[in-house]
């Protein structure tokens, strides 16, 4: 670039004898304050409207070269109006890129852009790079693949190094490497600026790029990706394999060698038809284990087509090394999510709690806290409020208020933490009345004090509605807003029948914030705890559910959780604990039930405590909420039937740190 420089040229964009081709810009012979597209033969915006509303003005506010560079900043929410397109020449789906351009972060803010993989904007995604506060998340639309830092208030070089034919890309910050990995998309046509929300504020100067091509030989089969993830210690992990035909040739046949942390196994593809230029997807028979320490895949395709060799042995294999996690002992991590079916953009969140449960299963428990829906549990749904500004969101650990999609990065942080205390979860369920009677034996792990806190909540996965109360709104419909877990192919209004929800929050109790000093104030290693809790389980379907016991550390932060089914927190056994659930055979009970215009609502307690009475409609509307003081021994609430309407409704009954709940049906 310097030599282009000394020439005085500010852009040059040519192409080789053997197809290569080469940019440089500066913007130091664009007019100051005029937009970049009608000054340049080159650039131009997201709509392709140069000198359009989405169009830049070239500025001199700052430079790493010369006087004049790209400043992007935004004063929306949702980013923009500047959206710049740099055309790569062309689409690039084999052969050497090199990418750099020189930038500058405002200190504390965001910078973004982006690589397109077709000619037409909008369609694919090739990778995202998010710059924030010092740290750069890069995605290729579907999870995230490197995270990195970059200095801050300074301008640096970025750099992207990308062998397109064994989809090999490494990203460099000042000349130094800051990692390497594998794209889900092979090409690339055009990067994308783009100011993407009102907290960005970043310069971009001297853009260089450098691409040769690929001559095909004959017969070439390439390792394109080893699929296989990262994870924890102790998971088994499926592999899987993708290979490109490089050659001119069909791909008729291949075997493809797996080595996986030194054990080798091999599986033969036949009778295949892989046109060239064209990819195909294999899922490995053996899964791997991860292990303490590095881990190392190898993937090699072999006997293409029968030969031992083929045109390009330079592809043939391709290396994956990463250091899993390990564990602290006995930690869970709970990520709460809250969404509607009303929230359009709420599918975002459905499907971050499905990716984290195929991901991390056993060590991250996914609740989906309803809000304003028929699956609202009304104690849960006004304390998570209190920590979240909008829908989506999520909670990990009750860490800071962040977006679903980024329950990984938070796992990730907490994960490896040794919690103080684990728990361990006990049942007894009667399947003649539904109820359900749980005790959490809290053991510390080490010495404690503070105000720790108890609490439990059940989840129902697989639930379905019929009324149009259930469907769900979807933002995602058509595509336009990206790759959704497959929303992206339902309708913008997914019907109930259409739809099934999982993780869904069922009750909470005593409520979001738990059982205040539920421990002693100084706690002694070794020591165990018993606190129980009573629901009626009638209308939901047990074999779906599970029990969450979750310890709240003084600061707030789930310090660690429990996560079983019923049926195993039965065979654990149920113990009393200190909150004993009352020996009555049946705390809560109605009679009739059903009724019609009036019904009592029957409290059986071994000593005096208050009360919160609430009946909800399927939808969680509350329809009458009753304070009461409750004596030791029998007691009778009148409840007024008349003037609701025949069906089903909740009753929920908080009495103390217990909250009891039974489904009541008016004739």
């Amino acid at each position: 670039m310097k030599q282009f420089l000394l020439l005085s040229m500010a852009l040059c964009l040519f192409a080789g004898a053997n197809g290569q081709v080469s940019f440089n810009e500066n913007f130091d012979s664009y007019t100051v304050g005029l937009a970049l597209g009608p000054q340049s033969p080159t650039w131009t915006t997201w709509s392709g409207t140069q000198g359009g509303a989405d169009d830049i003005n070239v500025a001199n506010t700052d430079a790493h070269s010369g006087s004049n560079s790209l400043y992007f900043t935004s004063t929306a929410t949702t980013g923009g109006p500047s959206d710049i397109i740099l055309p790569l020449g062309g689409l690039h789906n084999t052969g050497t890129f090199v990418y750099t351009h020189w930038m500058k972060i405002v200190s504390g803010k965001k910078a973004y852009f982006n690589y397109q993989g077709t000619g037409t904007v909008g369609q694919t995604y090739a990778m995202n790079y998010s710059f924030s506060n010092g740290t750069l998340n890069i995605d290729d639309a579907t999870k995230l693949t490197l995270t990195t830092t970059y200095p801050q208030g300074v301008w640096f070089e970025f750099k992207l190094q990308a062998n397109l034919n064994t989809n090999d890309w490494e990203v460099f910050v000042n000349g130094v490497s800051k990692g390497k990995f594998q794209n889900s998309t092979f090409q690339i046509a055009s990067i994308d600026y783009f100011a993407s929300d009102n907290n960005n504020a970043f310069w971009i100067d001297d853009v260089n790029y450098d691409y040769t091509p690929y001559t095909l030989p004959a017969t070439n089969g390439a390792m394109a990706i080893v699929g296989i993830d990262n994870g924890i210690v102790t998971q088994t992990r499926a592999a899987s394999v993708t290979i490109r035909n490089l050659g001119t040739n069909a791909i008729t046949s291949f075997d493809i060698s797996f080595n996986a942390n030194g054990t080798i196994t091999n599986q033969s593809v036949n009778s295949v038809n892989i046109a060239s230029g064209a990819s195909y997807s294999l899922n490995l028979t053996a899964p791997a284990t991860l292990i303490s320490g590095l881990n190392t895949f190898i993937a090699t395709i072999k006997n293409v087509n029968g030969s031992l060799t083929d045109g390009d042995g330079a592809d043939d294999s391709k290396t994956i090394t990463f250091t899993p996690i390990t564990a602290g002992s006995d930690k869970m991590v709970i990520g709460e999510e809250v969404t509607g079916t009303w929230c359009q953009w709420c599918p975002r969140g459905a499907v971050a709690l499905r990716n984290m449960d195929a991901k991390y299963n056993g060590f991250f428990q996914g609740i989906a806290v309803h809000n304003s829906d028929p699956m609202t549990v009304p104690a849960y749904d006004s304390g998570i409020g209190t920590k979240i500004t909008g829908y989506p969101s999520g909670l990990t650990d009750r860490l800071p208020k962040i977006d679903p999609s980024n329950f990984e990065a938070d796992f990730l942080t907490r994960i490896i933490l040794t919690p103080v205390a684990k728990i361990l979860n006990g049942a007894n369920y009667n399947a003649g009345n539904g109820q359900l009677d749980v005790s959490l034996t809290t053991t510390f792990k080490a010495n404690a004090s503070g105000n720790y806190r108890v609490l439990c909540v059940l989840i129902e996965d697989s639930v379905k509605g019929t009324t149009a109360a259930y469907n769900q709104s979807n933002a995602y419909a058509g595509g336009a807003n990206g790759v959704m877990g497959g929303f992206e192919l339902l309708p913008s209004s997914v019907p109930a029948s259409l739809m099934t929800y999982d993780h869904v929050s069922r009750a909470i109790a005593p409520d979001f914030w738990g059982i205040p000093n539920a421990y002693p104030s100084s706690v002694v290693a070794g020591s165990s705890y018993i606190h129980n809790f009573s629901f009626n389980i009638s209308a939901w379907n047990k074999n779906k559910m599970h029990i969450v016991g979750m310890i709240i550390a003084p600061d707030g932060k789930i310090e660690n959780a429990s996560s079983s089914t019923i049926d195993k927190a039965v065979q654990n056994g149920f113990v009393v604990g200190i909150n004993q659930v009352p020996s009555t055979p049946n705390v809560i009970s109605l009679y009739p039930n059903p009724g019609n215009d009036m019904t009592t609502l029957l409290i059986n307690l071994n000593e005096q405590a208050d009360a919160l009475v609430n009946i909800c409609d399927m939808n969680g509307k509350t329809i009458m909420q009753q304070h009461a003081t409750l004596l030791s021994g029998s007691n009778s609430i009148p409840v007024s039937l008349k003037g609701m309407a025949s069906g089903n409704y909740i009753v929920t009954a908080i009495i103390g740190n217990k909250t009891y709940s039974l489904q009541l049906t008016k004739k």
